[in-house]
């Protein structure tokens, strides 16, 4: 019987540096992909860091021009730099787990193959997850920007004392809060930093986003849930030493007086589960909900 024609022609993989073990399953994936006759990338820093020879390398950039699909192999945080990398283009992505917890990189590094074939042949449930863009302006003028999937955190530094926020959704005055900072998070992101703040839970494809002050001084300071059409100023009212944070792995330093915009990013990215994925099953897991 001859083979199934795949879903996807070519294919990117991308893994975490400095990792044995990633590279033995990326060179494996490449093997398994090349019997299928699609066309193999690798990212060109994972081929360097893992002294990969032989494949066509791509720079991140331009995987989404080049690729049909992008494999990523590591844990969330490495699925959060590619996606934050690819938001532009319409890539789906695929997550192999090699991390510790995995709500992004559901597919288990023991079945890799036999759930990559499956996505191959077309067996795959879709998914899309909203990016944030965030802008810093400091005196009527945008200094930086950048994208997060899970969140976008203004908070303190190190031992400094609370900040004071004023929080404006819309134009509209909401509140001024001291905490040690505030958390906005997307539904992707209310399993990360926000949860452990004492966020809500949002459902992956809501379209909202989640506000979570972090240790507020004021306790009837709650988290809310606004819709994702929203946008969101925090003006930075006084801080010693601030800063906002996107997914955890970019850092701009804040000065009093500037404002941080938050709005939902243009365009989402796009996720390929196993088929019969089910996010209360990946909940009840990673929780240990029982």
């Amino acid at each position: 019987m001859p083979a199934m024609k795949s879903a996807f022609q070519t294919v990117a993989l991308i893994g975490k540096y400095m990792n044995p073990e990633t590279r033995e399953q990326i060179l494996s994936l490449a093997r398994f992909l090349g019997e299928r006759h699609i066309g193999v990338f690798i990212e060109e820093k994972t081929a360097q860091h893992s002294s990969i020879k032989g494949y066509t390398t791509l720079q991140m950039n331009a995987i989404g021009a080049y690729a049909d699909l992008a494999i990523v192999l590591g844990g969330d945080g490495t699925m959060l730099t590619v996606a934050r990398a690819l938001v532009d283009y319409k890539i789906p992505l695929v997550g192999v787990n090699r991390g510790r917890f995995g709500f992004l990189t559901d597919i288990n590094s023991d079945h890799m193959l036999e759930s990559v074939a499956a996505i191959l042949d077309g067996m795959f449930d879709t998914e899309q997850r909203i990016l944030l863009e965030a802008c810093i302006v400091r005196e009527g003028r945008t200094v930086a920007q950048g994208y997060a999937l899970n969140d976008v955190v203004v908070n303190k530094n190190g031992l400094a004392r609370l900040i004071e926020l004023e929080i404006h959704i819309d134009g509209h005055f909401v509140q001024r809060q001291r905490s040690d900072g505030l958390i906005v998070a997307t539904p992707t992101g209310t399993t990360a930093y926000s949860l452990s703040a004492g966020g809500p839970i949002l459902y992956p494809t809501l379209d909202a986003i989640a506000l979570v002050p972090i240790c507020p001084h004021t306790l009837s300071n709650r988290p809310i849930a606004i819709s994702s059409a929203s946008q969101v100023s925090i003006q930075v009212v006084h801080a010693e030493d601030a800063s906002v944070h996107l997914d955890g792995q970019m850092k701009m330093a804040l000065q009093p007086g500037d404002h941080v915009q938050v709005k939902r990013a243009k365009n989402t990215i796009t996720l390929l589960h196993p088929p019969g994925h089910n996010h209360y099953d990946v909940l009840r897991e990673k929780l240990h909900w029982g």
